[in-house]
C-alpha cells in the first residue's frame, strides 16, 4: 500500500519530447499522398500492373489486364482505380474499353516508388 508520504516523494516523470529535437511534421497533404502510394504498392497484382505499364510502349487495355491476371473486370478495375488514386496511372476511353498508361506528370512520391518496380 502506498502511503501519502511515499506518493509525494516520487520523482517527477519524464517530460515528453525532451531528448531529441525533431524535424517538423510533413504537411498533411504530403503524408496522405505518400501513404496512398504505399497502400497502392501493398498488393502484388498492382505491382505487377505497374511492371507491365512500365514495359509497355503504348496504353494497355483493361481487357489485357483481365486476361493477364485471370481476374474479373470489376477486380481489375478496382486495382487500376487504386493506382490512379495514388497518382501512378491515367486512362482514356476508346469505345467500350478503358486504356491505361503511366502518368507523365506523376507525383514525386509515386515516381520514386515506381523506380523500385523492375
Amino acid at each position: 500500500m502506498v502511503t501519502a508520504a511515499r506518493a509525494g516523494s516520487r520523482s517527477p516523470g519524464r517530460i515528453k519530447g525532451c531528448c531529441v529535437p525533431l524535424a517538423p511534421l510533413l504537411p498533411d497533404a504530403a503524408a496522405d499522398e505518400l501513404a496512398a502510394v504505399h497502400r497502392a504498392l501493398a498488393d502484388p497484382t498492382r505491382v505487377q500492373m505497374l511492371h507491365l505499364l512500365k514495359a509497355a510502349s503504348e496504353p494497355i487495355c483493361v481487357c489485357d489486364f483481365t486476361a493477364a491476371f485471370d481476374l474479373g473486370q470489376p477486380t481489375v478495375s478496382h486495382h487500376l482505380a487504386r493506382l490512379r488514386d495514388a497518382g501512378f496511372v491515367t486512362s482514356h476511353k476508346q469505345g467500350i474499353w478503358a486504356f491505361y498508361r503511366l502518368r507523365q506528370d506523376m507525383p514525386a512520391g509515386a515516381r520514386a516508388a515506381l523506380a523500385l518496380v523492375p
